[in-house]
This record gives structure tokens, C-alpha cells and sequence, in this order.
């Protein structure tokens, strides 16, 4: 029995207005999560991401399609599929009323949990908030309000982990103890559900990876899959002044840093030839394999033949 799975999910909103358009967030969404996986829920803002998390954890209702957790339906059946999860919202939603440790026991209290406090301890010295036990929610900074909401979530130790951007606007030391904790609740055998938008995060955590484009799957496979079926290799190089604009269409330029894909050593240089007739010094200049981030950029640019046969043999 899968942990997740979604069958032929579609959400449906009617706009605001005097036109009321119709709104596809979701089309006939469908992928199983099985049980002690590592998910990767991947797509540009907009996507349907959260969305389709938000008809998991019962917070909104699908137009069409059934989700069950673990075999519980979480429309007809939504005490029991809530219990199994343990769900970090994006935005920082908190009680200015109570302490850390306060929120904690009402959280458990939701659940029906008593007498947990070994269990709080836990949570407070593995999110680092051990020190802050006793502080009130609102003196809090946002990343400690963040490693909050993630306690929150595992509190009443839910089999399925659904993580909605929880690294969003965070420093890297917590996104560093949070990976360690919740990778080690993996291994323990919880089912973990990630959307992100840092894209290592999910080539490093993730052991299967959907991806979903303007409500509809584009691509589900393994990250192994996805990065061997990469169409190119990567040309990069660092470069002073800006590129020609018929260049500057065919790459990817962060700041210095310009990337081409390469699917061959005459491609390399070409390229590399045509950075130089224009008058231009290439500094650094590498080849490297394919990232995810490669990848995603191929997939959703409707370019991924590899990763569509994937999600065709798969879903």
C-alpha cells in the first residue's frame, strides 16, 4: 500500500471578477508515494505545488480525483489520514500567546497525544531549539520560528512528512540540522514528501522526483533517471562583459557565470569560438555533467524526451 497516492487529482477556481475564468491549478494529477520514500515535489511558482498539498492535508478540496494516506481517504476519512501526517506549511503561521514548549503540548493535544515531554526534548535539542524552550513564540526570529513549526509538524510522530519550502528564507544552519533530523527520520522508516525551490537540496535528499508544470506532470522518475536521461553536458566559464544577444538567448548567465548546454566537444567549441569573435575572455572555463537544476530547466522549457519516457514507464 503507498504512503500518498494521488489518482486523477484536479483542482478547479473560479476567478475573481466580472469575467470569471475558470482556473486549472490541477489537471488529473496522478503518482503514488510508496511507503519509507524520499519525495521530491518539484515546479516553478505557480505550478500547483502546494495546491495538491493542501488537498492532502484537507485544508482544501479537490474538483476531481481521490487522495488516500495510507489507505485512508482524506475526504471521507479525514481524522484518520490527518493523524498519519505531519505537515510544515510554507508561511509563518504561530500562536503569540504561548511558549515553544507550551505550543508543542497543544499540538500534541490535537492529536490526542499525552505525556510526550521526552519526545518535546527531543524535537527542541535535534531543531536546536533547546534554549528557547521557554521563550514566547513572538520573540523569536524567523528562522526559530521556523525550526518551530517543523516540531509542530512531528510532534505526534506522523508516519508521512510533508515539507512545503521549509529552508525558504532560512540560513544555512538550519537547513543543515533540519536535513540531518528529517533524514534520519527517513531511515527510520517515515515517508518524507519535499517541495523546494533549492534544487541541490533535491538532487542530494530525494530518491524520486516529480515534477509538475502549470498543473499538469511533466515528469516523474528516479533523480538518477532524470540526470542520466540529462540531453547535455555543461559548458561554464566566467566572463567580464555581457554577452551578444544571440549568445545571451542560448544560455544561462548568473552574474559572471555563463553555462551552455554541450552534447559534444564540437559544441564546446563553437561555443567557445564565438565568445571570442565577439571579443570576449572566458575565465574558468569547465565542463561538468548535468545537475538538476540542468534538468528542470530542460523539463520545463518542454525539452525533457528523457524525463517524459520515465514518467510514461512509471506513473
Amino acid at each position: 500500500m503507498p504512503a500518498i497516492s494521488f489518482q486523477s487529482v484536479s483542482k478547479q477556481y473560479q476567478s475573481r471578477g466580472a469575467s470569471g475564468t475558470v482556473v486549472q491549478a490541477l489537471d488529473h494529477v496522478s503518482f503514488d508515494i510508496q511507503q519509507g520514500e524520499f519525495f521530491g515535489l518539484l515546479g516553478p511558482n505557480g505550478a500547483g505545488k502546494t495546491t495538491l498539498i493542501s488537498i492532502l492535508a484537507g485544508l482544501s478540496r479537490a474538483s476531481a480525483g481521490s487522495v488516500k494516506v495510507h489507505g485512508r481517504d482524506v475526504v471521507t476519512d479525514y481524522a484518520q489520514a490527518r493523524r498519519l501526517l505531519g505537515v510544515v506549511p510554507q508561511e509563518l503561521v504561530f500562536d503569540p500567546f504561548f511558549t515553544v514548549r507550551e505550543s508543542l503540548r497543544i499540538q500534541s493535544g490535537y492529536f490526542g497525544v499525552k505525556h510526550n515531554d521526552d519526545w518535546i526534548d527531543e524535537l527542541l535539542v535535534s531543531l536546536g531549539l533547546a534554549d528557547k524552550a521557554q521563550a514566547n513564540m513572538r520573540q523569536l526570529s524567523g528562522g526559530m520560528k521556523r525550526r518551530v513549526l517543523v516540531a509542530q509538524a512531528l510532534v505526534h510522530k506522523p508516519q508521512v512528512i510533508v515539507l512545503d519550502e521549509p529552508t525558504a528564507g532560512v540560513d544555512v544552519e538550519l537547513r543543515q540540522t533540519l536535513w540531518q533530523f528529517i533524514a534520519k527520520l527517513n531511515r527510520q522508516g517515515s515517508t518524507v514528501l519535499l517541495t523546494t525551490h533549492y534544487l541541490e537540496e533535491a538532487e542530494a535528499l530525494c530518491s524520486r522526483i516529480a515534477m509538475l508544470k502549470q498543473g499538469k506532470m511533466v515528469a516523474l522518475s528516479s533523480t538518477s533517471d532524470l540526470l542520466k536521461n540529462a540531453s547535455s553536458n555543461v559548458l561554464r566559464f566566467k566572463l567580464d562583459k555581457e554577452l551578444p544577444p544571440g549568445l545571451a538567448a542560448k544560455a544561462r548567465v548568473t552574474g559572471r557565470i555563463v553555462q551552455f548546454p554541450a552534447h559534444d566537444a564540437r559544441e564546446i567549441e563553437q561555443y567557445l569560438a564565438a565568445v571570442r569573435e565577439a571579443g570576449l575572455i572566458a575565465e574558468d572555463v569547465e565542463i561538468r555533467k548535468a545537475d538538476l537544476e540542468d534538468v528542470f530547466l530542460e523539463v520545463m522549457g518542454g525539452k525533457a524526451q528523457g524525463a517524459t519516457a520515465a514518467l510514461e514507464v512509471q506513473s
